[in-house]
C-alpha cells in the first residue's frame, strides 16, 4: 500500500516512543494520523509537533466504551483508517512470588489487559471500518494492521511473566486474524521488538542503559523508535507480508534474568 495523502493511520501509544515515531514517519509521508493515547495532553502535544497532518485522541484502548467512543470520534475527525499501528503497551515488571507474598491478580490482568485485550479491541472495532473501504490497486487491499509485540514473547526474563504472557498473546493472535481478515483484503503483521530507546529505559541509569545495548550481538546498542518505524513502513509497503511476527532485535536472545 502507498503511504500518501489518501490514506488515514491511527497509532495508538501515539504520544511517545515508537508510537509517535510511527506516527511521525506517516504523516512525513503524507497520510493523515490520528495519534491515540491514553494521556490525551500528551497525544495533543505530540500531535502539535507534527503538522496539520496529525491529530490526537484520548482512549484508554483496554476499555470497550471507550473504544467505540473512539471509533465514532476518528469517523467524523480523521475517516475510515486503511493503517492501523498498535503501540500502546505497559511493561511493570514483577515476580509472580516476590518477597511480600504472590503477585497482585490485578497486576497481572492490567498488563493482560492493556497489551493483548487493547490491541485486540483496536483490531476488531477497525478492523470494521477498514473492511468497508473500497478496494486498492490489483490486489484488492484495504487495510494494513501492525501490532506490537516483544522478544519476550518467545524468551521472557524473570519477571517478566505478565508482559510475555500479554505479547506472547499478540503473537498468537497474528496469524489467525490475518487469515479470518484476508477475505476483507486486509494483512495483520506483528513486531517483535527487542531492546529499544522508549520513555520507560531512558528512565534507567545511563549505565543501565550501556549495559543493555552492550547485551545485543549486533548492532551493540539499544534500537531507536525510528528503526521500529521504518519496519513499520515497509510492512504497509509490501504487500507479501501477512499473518507473521519479526523479530527486529539485532539477534539478541535474552537469558532467564
Amino acid at each position: 500500500m502507498k503511504i500518501d495523502s489518501q490514506i488515514n493511520a491511527i497509532v495508538t501509544g501515539g504520544a511517545s516512543g515508537l508510537g509517535l515515531a510511527s506516527a511521525r514517519l506517516l504523516a512525513s509521508l503524507g497520510a493523515r494520523v490520528a495519534l491515540v493515547d491514553i494521556n490525551g495532553e500528551a497525544a495533543s502535544r505530540a500531535a502539535g509537533t507534527l503538522g496539520p497532518n496529525a491529530l490526537a485522541a484520548q482512549c484508554d484502548v483496554a476499555d470497550a466504551t471507550q473504544g467505540e467512543a473512539l471509533v465514532t470520534d476518528l469517523k467524523t475527525r480523521l475517516g475510515p483508517p486503511r493503517i492501523l499501528v498498535n503501540c500502546a503497551g505497559v511493561g511493570p515488571a514483577k515476580r509472580v512470588v516476590g518477597k511480600s507474598g504472590p503477585m497482585p491478580l490485578a497486576d497481572f490482568s492490567r498488563v493482560i489487559g492493556v497489551n493483548l485485550i487493547g490491541t485486540f479491541n483496536m483490531i476488531r472495532l477497525f478492523g470494521v471500518l477498514m473492511s468497508t473501504l473500497d478496494p486498492l490497486g490489483a490486489d484488492g487491499e484495504r487495510g494494513v494492521i501492525v501490532n506490537t509485540a516483544s522478544v519476550a514473547a518467545f524468551d521472557g526474563q524473570i519477571g517478566q511473566a505478565a508482559y510475555s504472557a500479554s505479547k506472547g498473546g499478540v503473537v498468537g493472535l497474528t496469524l489467525p486474524v490475518a487469515r479470518e481478515f484476508a477475505r476483507f483484503g486486509i494483512r495483520v503483521m506483528t513486531i517483535a521488538p527487542g531492546i529499544f530507546e522508549t520513555p520507560m529505559l531512558r528512565a534507567l541509569p545511563e549505565t543501565a542503559q550501556q549495559s543493555l545495548g552492550a547485551s545485543v550481538p549486533f548492532p551493540k546498542r539499544l534500537g531507536t523508535p525510528d528503526e521500529y518505524a521504518a519496519l513499520m513502513r515497509h510492512i504497509v509497503e509490501n504487500p507479501m507480508l501477512n499473518g507473521e511476527v519479526i523479530r527486529l532485535d539485532g539477534a539478541l536472545r535474552m537469558a532467564p534474568s
